[in-house]
């Protein structure tokens, strides 16, 4: 799998989120279409409006394993204060393994999640952190076949 490993500084976030499971893969439907109600009702406007410039974010939040519960955030780095709809959450500093996704979304992301847990965490000396999971979208066609963006996955090494 094509990753590589970063240390970040904690950063701020602001976007609009909402409640998911994972019972009977429910995320894999919810997330794809909370990101088309969100680009038809402008929230993905106002989330790149509130942020700095840089990339939209898709980030898996307050994850409860036993229960396959996570909040899912639509949004985008800033360091300005809450907009009317929107929340802010801080990103804790952390080591990530970033992931490339190459292809069209969801498939390509979802398909790459899955090699992550099913390959990669097996295969290395590494176990996930405690903290968010974070999809970085790029702007581009993310509906063709060479559409790049990344997974980060938080880690620690194995004790």
């Amino acid at each position: 799998m094509d990753y590589r490993i970063e240390e970040k500084e904690a950063f701020t976030v602001i976007g609009k989120s909402i409640e998911v499971t994972c019972r009977d893969g429910q995320n894999l439907r919810d997330i794809p279409k909370f990101w088309a109600e969100c680009h038809g009702n402008g929230s993905v406007q106002q989330v790149e409006e509130a942020g700095n410039g840089g990339n939209l974010l898709g980030i898996c939040l307050d994850m409860k394993p036993e229960q396959g519960d996570f909040t899912y955030m639509i949004a985008a780095e800033t360091k300005q204060d809450p907009t009317d709809g929107l929340t802010l959450r801080t990103i804790p500093a952390c080591t990530w393994a970033i992931f490339a996704s190459v292809g069209s979304l969801p498939d390509a992301i979802q398909t790459v999640f899955g090699r992550i847990y099913q390959e990669w965490f097996p295969a290395t000396g590494y176990e996930h952190a405690d903290g968010p999971e974070i999809e970085v979208y790029p702007m581009g066609d993310t509906t063709a076949d060479d559409y790049r963006c990344e997974v980060w996955i938080p880690i620690v090494k194995k004790q």
